[in-house]
């Protein structure tokens, strides 16, 4: 039976480790030493889906390091990334998202901010005033 200390202490190194799979470098570092190969790894991989479930997730600072919890899921996944081109096409397109989720996200703050500004700005009837 596992202590609560230990249970604290597991649940921080899983979070660790979970978020270091959104590092394209870690993964090719992996890959490269043959550690992607391991059945035993490959089925801890397949343990750690239970980080997808909400109640985990939220404690995730790195969100996309579930996406590629889920890529390594796939045998094919876990061969291209011995191959550094493959994780420097994956760093590439992560600076990119990140790049353009920013700049969208900007544009949706600043729209509805406007919206917000535009619309008047009506007290909501007293209810006694109502009544009468």
């Amino acid at each position: 039976m596992e202590t609560d200390e230990q249970a604290r202490n597991r649940f921080q190194l899983e979070l660790e480790f979970v978020q270091c799979l959104a590092n394209p470098n870690y993964l090719n570092f992996l890959a490269q030493r043959g550690i992607l190969r391991d059945r035993p790894f490959i089925n801890y991989l397949k343990y750690l889906l239970y980080w997808k479930e909400p109640e985990y997730a939220k404690f995730l600072k790195y969100p996309h390091c579930l996406h590629m919890l889920e890529l390594l899921q796939y045998e094919h996944f876990r061969k291209e990334l011995v191959n550094a081109q493959c994780a420097k096409f994956i760093d590439e397109q992560q600076l990119l998202h990140w790049q353009h989720y920013s700049r969208k996200r900007m544009r949706l703050q600043q729209a509805l901010a406007e919206q917000t500004q535009a619309q008047p700005q009506t007290a909501p009837p007293h209810g006694n005033a109502a009544a009468k």
